[in-house]
């Protein structure tokens, strides 16, 4: 596939897909398309922003089915070249309905070419797992350099991400070159047990960024900056499942935020819009974010 112009992209995210295999004895599997990075830019193409993926995908069944998935919406999937298998998480379920897990994901992205782009995110396993983890730092830093501003969104995956030092190591190196960052209130408790959160997110403040937000699943989130804090509510909802949840979130805000230093009130509204996203999203089965229309529909849009 070719690579788009710079003026076809208004954001690139770096990072992983997954392949969901969802799996019940006697049953066919159920491959779902998934990872962190690959909702974001899914939730940003159905928001209407022209987004490109730079992501790890093989030439097999569950590599056609995510780039089909993503590309529905909009999404210019861009790769290394690399030859490797798509990452699969398979969830096994037993007759009582208890899941257990099987990940098979690795991380080797290759030195790339990436089209010039206004803004820059990287997500969950991308940002911790070498050695592609290494190449995605070098290409946020390239970006800044270019002039591109830089989002980070952790999304700890505890099992995965090895020894916590190592982890928190290479998180703090992406909160160092990012403009804004979101983390769960879970990432930072994992990151930093024993410590507030608000005290975690705070010390990343100092780090460099402009913005941290913090989600608190149903109890809404908080956003610090160098000028105060705002905070909102999460909307009540009927809550179906909660997966996507927080990359509907972090799609929602990128596609309302126009600058890296908002006002207090551009970033409360966008607080707003990105937590009407996550309820949307929690409101039906898997990873389905909003559309635009949804978004901008008096009520939410549809929750069901």
């Amino acid at each position: 596939m070719a690579e788009p112009t710079p003026a076809d992209v208004d954001l690139l995210v770096i990072g992983e897909c997954v392949a969901d295999i969802v799996r019940t004895p006697g049953l066919p599997d159920r491959p779902h398309p998934g990872g962190s990075p690959a909702n974001v830019a899914y939730g940003l193409a159905r928001l209407g922003r022209r987004t490109a993926l730079l992501t790890q995908l093989g030439e097999d069944p569950y590599g056609e089915l995510i780039r089909a998935h993503l590309e529905a919406a909009g999404v210019t999937v861009l790769t290394d070249g690399q030859d490797v298998p798509t990452p699969t998480a398979i969830v096994t379920l037993d007759p009582t309905g208890s899941a257990s897990y099987e990940f098979a994901i690795d991380w080797t992205l290759a030195p790339t070419p990436t089209p010039r782009t206004r803004h820059v995110h990287l997500g969950s396993l991308a940002s911790v797992q070498e050695p592609g983890a290494a190449v995605a730092r070098r290409l946020l830093r390239e970006a800044r350099a270019a002039g591109a501003t830089v989002s980070y969104d952790p999304n700890v995956r505890p099992g995965l991400v090895g020894e916590r030092a190592a982890a928190v190591a290479a998180v703090e190196h992406c909160v160092v070159l990012s403009d804004l960052v979101k983390a769960s209130d879970e990432d930072l408790a994992f990151l930093y047990p024993g410590v507030p959160v608000r005290d975690s997110a705070a010390r990343w403040l100092t780090l460099g960024p402009a913005v941290v937000i913090v989600t608190r699943g149903g109890d809404g989130a908080f956003a610090l900056t160098a000028d105060g804090e705002v905070r909102t509510d999460a909307p009540r909802t009927t809550v179906v499942d909660t997966v996507g949840a927080g990359d509907s979130f972090m799609s929602a805000l990128l596609a309302t935020l126009d600058t890296p230093r908002p006002s207090l009130d551009a970033l409360t509204t966008a607080l707003r819009t990105a937590a009407a996203a996550a309820a949307i999203t929690v409101s039906r089965a898997g990873a389905n974010p909003p559309t635009a229309a949804e978004l901008a529909a008096p009520d939410g849009g549809p929750h069901g």
